[in-house]
């Protein structure tokens, strides 16, 4: 079907950045039955059109207004990566709600906390993995209206999402949002406390996605594949709101079990990842064809070639232009590696707070690995006296919803963003983290450690998956180091290869600064156990806590031990 498009001849006439509703809207009209989401169930894509988004967005707000819901109500959704994610976050757009994603992996106390602070008045329940959170806390919110996507194994909800949309008709009148209307409540991660609402706005928005669209040169056969958590700033922006704005074709994976065959189903032009991942898919490789064989192979000319196909073949990235990276701190090491057999990653930098939408190797350039890229167009960078990195684009944040304190220390008086992370700039304007300024600690001795730098260097010189350099009030430093899950597992080795790693590190760390001791950690660190965000990021501060009295009581003269 062809949807009616209704411009806002006053914003066109002023000239006013085009936002990613009306682009939806535009697609609809202009290339209806185009395949914009694709959802993988049972093996097989279940395509959407752009007319079919549409015209469900449209039904679905006629379906809440008739619900009572008015604009400017919150709404929240909670769900894994889905078509349907995508056409209620639509939905959301063009009744004027504001949106309150949460991550699927969140536990009781976030998500009640979202939704009880954002005051939501209705709460979209789709796929997840454990549905026993979100249980508890609908059971108790008994004032929340819930509706469940159509997927199996969905919580029982007082109404389900297609029959809404079914027995509803579009939706006539079209909003007419100006660029500082709220569009969504984003909670941060929460690696310090409760997390904290972001009031993000229509304009900073649409700025920050077309700015990505014309910087990586986003065109309308690029391919994107959404997976990484959508309730992130990351993937709304760089995915949802490049592939609205664009008119780009998505696919959304069927399950973690499947996850590298659905991306081969797809063949993405266009992949976006997170250091975690990246080190699992370098692991999955060299588990098939260890370092010292790939490495032979290499370098013999004509064989380099086909093992480089080969390898990006098997992760399905055979057809990507670009690869990125970003959401958390990555070892240069990691990208060289990837360098090696042909994947360029493009390392970038952003938070919530700005769109996450900062800085960016790209054009990818090999000897600016290590940092995070130059800012990209738009957005001004500069460094404070303390080394703080200070940002100043059109894509900011609103503040932070009902904390006017936090708010007010967030910017400067000239509208400069502070960022809370340490950095520095080269001549050329490329910028390197250097960690979070909440991340430093001062040791028993009154002496300041910089923990981020330290584990960086550490990921070169070793093989531990995770780890976490605490010390605050502590004698000296200790690394808390989670081991790989190899088969086969020899303590005594393992031990020996960290040993030779902190020798090394140490000569190059200040005295106050160097590693007394490594524990290494028994249980591994998780979105479930409480240790790591939903977004993968480790919470510091819990592990200071718990092992405060290890460090402050460590053995005289030895290095490592075993947590039991």
């Amino acid at each position: 079907m062809t949807l009616p498009l209704q411009p806002n001849t006053s914003r066109e006439s002023l000239k006013m950045q085009v936002l990613p509703h009306e682009r939806v809207l535009q697609w609809a009209e202009q290339r209806p039955n185009e395949v914009f989401l694709r959802q993988i169930i049972n093996r097989q894509f279940s395509d959407f059109t752009y007319a079919d988004v549409a015209d469900k967005a449209l039904r679905l707000v006629s379906a809440l207004r008739a619900m009572g819901l008015q604009p400017g109500d919150k709404i929240g959704l909670i769900s894994k990566n889905c078509a349907e994610w995508y056409i209620c976050d639509l939905a959301m757009m063009l009744g004027s709600y504001v949106s309150v994603p949460i991550f699927p992996t969140a536990g009781e106390e976030t998500i009640e906390h979202c939704l009880t602070h954002s005051e939501s008045k209705l709460v979209f329940i789709g796929k997840l993995d454990n549905t026993r959170a979100i249980d508890a806390v609908t059971s108790r919110l008994t004032d929340i209206t819930t509706v469940s996507f159509p997927y199996p194994d969905v919580p029982e909800c007082q109404h389900e999402m297609n029959a809404l949309i079914h027995a509803h008709t579009p939706f006539e009148e079209r909003p007419s949002h100006q660029d500082d209307d709220m569009m969504s409540l984003v909670y941060t991660s929460g690696t310090s406390g409760l997390p904290k609402g972001a009031m993000l706005s229509y304009g900073g928005f649409a700025f920050s996605a077309q700015n990505l669209i014309n910087h990586i040169g986003i065109i309308e056969n690029e391919r994107l594949f959404s997976y990484l958590p959508l309730a992130h700033i990351t993937e709304r922006v760089y995915i949802l709101g490049t592939s609205m704005m664009a008119g780009v074709q998505v696919a959304f994976p069927e399950s973690l079990d499947t996850f590298i065959e659905d991306v081969k189903m797809h063949r993405p032009t266009l992949f976006i990842s997170v250091p975690r991942l990246w080190t699992l898919f370098q692991q999955r490789i060299l588990d098939k064809l260890p370092q010292a064989r790939l490495n032979l192979l290499l370098k013999i000319p004509f064989i380099s070639g086909l093992i480089k196909r080969k390898l990006a073949d098997g992760l399905g990235l055979n057809e990507a232009r670009v690869l990125g990276c970003g959401s958390a701190p990555v070892s240069p090491a990691l990208l060289r590696w990837y360098e090696t057999i042909g994947l360029n990653i493009t390392e970038a930098w952003g938070m919530t707070e700005n769109f996450a939408y900062g800085t960016l190797n790209l054009p990818f350039r090999s000897e600016k690995i290590g940092t995070v890229g130059n800012a990209g167009p738009g957005i001004e960078i500069k460094i404070a006296e303390d080394d703080e990195i200070l940002v100043r684009s059109k894509g900011l944040f609103s503040g932070y919803y009902k904390n006017d304190i936090a708010t007010k220390e967030s910017f400067n008086e000239e509208g400069w963003l502070h960022t809370g992370d340490l950095g520095s700039l080269d001549e050329e304007g490329y910028l390197t983290i250097q960690g979070r300024k909440k991340d430093n600690f001062k040791t028993a001795k009154g002496k300041f450690v910089s923990p981020v730098p330290i584990e960086k260097r550490l990921f070169e010189l070793s093989s531990i998956e995770m780890m976490c350099v605490v010390g605050s009030g502590m004698p000296a430093p200790i690394l808390l180091a989670v081991p790989h899950d190899y088969p086969d597992f020899d303590r005594e080795r393992y031990a020996r290869r960290v040993t030779h790693a902190i020798e090394a590190i140490n000569k190059e760390l200040e005295s106050h600064a160097k590693i007394k001791g490594v524990l290494m950690i028994k249980e591994p660190w998780s979105i479930e156990n409480g240790i790591l965000t939903p977004t993968l990021k480790i919470k510091r501060h819990l592990l200071e806590k718990k092992y405060h009295e290890t460090g402050s009581h460590w053995p005289k003269g030895q290095l490592i031990q075993w947590e039991e």
